[in-house]
């Protein structure tokens, strides 16, 4: 393919409102639909930045800039409508994190992606409040603090303290949250405001590899490294009240904890040994990537099934891992407060991935479909009334990166809870609660309790 200058590949990109973009059919190869991807002005700038040094740079070094990734994805087989970008979207592995795209299950050359999912599967966020407020928790804050660290381990290769066995092990990958629940470290509630209520049916332990599995098995309940975190939160505004008061964080200065986590090593180890098996599949059934960090395999293969399954398995072992530091996140604050989980209104509020593949229903052009959807780096959103989402939140709706009440065709949002965007030149951190502010003013799709924003597909 000819080497464009910045001007030429800017020319595909077409803008189409004030946060909206499309990305034109030709600026890849192979493209089968447009991409399309949501933007403030500052963010504007960073993602053509990154496309105008990637032009600079040639073929050589680095990542492929976002917005090519975003392309990449739209030449895929199968994917219908559109390959969709979010506002906190910057590059990954394959797809870009923030990257979402929905591929037709009635089409036989329908593929799946592991990059479309991640290597953290299920690497997700669970918000838990509490009846306390921070002038109960400024005066021990540092010992509060020390209480977490004493209980739910963190760091690379850090092992758990929660006891499983093989057995367990094969049992919670295969039940994911009613594991917890059946052996006393989850409350019965916890499971309602949980995505998928804790458990993807589809999981088939047996896929899932020995070395997957030995990884995982002493790393129950912890946290790992990287941006995974344990963190005391405090409740600074309300944005909306009614929703707020039915989700019980309806008060400022209101102690909340949030958990960031996902499946650790066994998750990282699914994905690896899927990769190795989808490479031979492409060679055998002749699908071509873009990129070879898109390895995929038709949906009904041999390989498609295998990966789905024990993506399950995976999703299921990062509910068991946040069910099991939310178990002792409740025993560092009770000890700490002299009281028990249930006085101090322990409840899980959601709990909610955004490293994820499953199969849903959507409208599309009219019409019902059933579709996988891959989620990378971004969550489901869906508006009041929908039957997937807890009866006690059933007037609101979730958007549950965030919390907000919007409708989208792939009913999807950013992850608000985790990300950062970093400048590119010089690094300069900007939080992601100030873009979506600033996103929902200008969107009417939009509507903010914490952070977010919905997507229309």
């Amino acid at each position: 393919m000819p080497v464009r200058t910045y001007d030429e590949e800017r020319a595909f990109i077409e803008q189409v409102s004030n946060v909206q973009y499309n990305v034109k059919m030709g600026f890849v190869p192979n493209m089968r639909v447009p991409g399309t991807f949501y933007v403030n002005e500052k963010l504007k700038d960073l993602l053509f930045e990154e496309l105008q040094q990637s032009v600079s740079r040639g073929e050589h070094g680095g990542f492929l800039p976002a917005v090519k990734q975003l392309a990449n994805v739209a030449a895929l087989p199968g994917i219908v409508k559109c390959s969709i970008a979010l506002p906190d979207v910057h590059s990954g592995y394959g797809f870009a994190i923030g990257n979402v795209a929905a591929f037709d299950m009635a089409n036989p050359e329908a593929v799946v992606s592991p990059g479309g999912v991640g290597f953290d599967i299920n690497c997700g966020v669970r918000l838990i409040r509490t009846n306390l407020t921070l002038a109960d928790v400024e005066p021990v804050k540092e010992q509060l603090a020390q209480s977490l660290f004493d209980h739910i381990p963190v760091g690379v290769g850090s092992q758990g303290i929660i006891p499983t066995s093989a057995a367990d092990l094969e049992a919670a990958l295969e039940m994911g949250m009613d594991w917890s629940l059946r052996e006393g470290y989850s409350w019965a509630e916890d499971k309602e405001h949980c995505e998928e209520y804790g458990r993807m049916l589809n999981a088939d332990p047996s896929k899932v590899s020995a070395r997957a599995k030995k990884r995982g098995l002493p790393q129950m309940g912890t946290l790992g490294a990287g941006n995974h975190y344990a963190e005391i939160q405090v409740v600074e505004e309300v944005f909306d009240a009614p929703a707020a008061c039915k989700m019980g964080i309806d008060t400022p200065g209101q102690v909340c904890i949030m958990i960031h986590s996902g499946s650790r090593g066994l998750g990282h180890q699914v994905a690896t040994d899927a990769l190795v098996e989808m490479e031979a599949a492409m060679a055998r059934d002749g699908i071509i990537t873009n990129d070879r960090q898109l390895a995929c395999a038709r949906i009904d293969s041999k390989e498609g099934q295998n990966y789905l399954q024990a993506m399950a398995c995976a999703a299921n072992y990062a509910w068991v891992n946040r069910s099991s530091m939310t178990f002792l996140a409740r025993q560092a604050f009770a000890k700490m407060f002299n009281s028990t989980p249930d006085d101090l209104d322990m409840a899980v509020v959601y709990d909610v991935s955004h490293n994820i593949a499953k199969v849903e229903e959507h409208m599309v052009d009219g019409k019902l479909v059933k579709l996988l959807v891959h989620r990378k780096g971004s969550t489901r959103a869906f508006p009041p009334h929908h039957p997937l989402i807890p009866v006690d939140y059933q007037l609101t709706g979730v958007d549950e990166g965030s919390v907000a009440g919007s409708h989208s065709r792939l009913d999807s949002t950013i992850n608000a809870c985790s990300c950062r965007v970093m400048d590119n030149s010089n690094r300069q951190a900007l939080s992601c609660g100030s873009l979506s502010k600033q996103h929902a003013a200008a969107n009417p799709l939009c509507s903010c309790l914490l952070n977010g924003v919905a997507q229309r597909f």
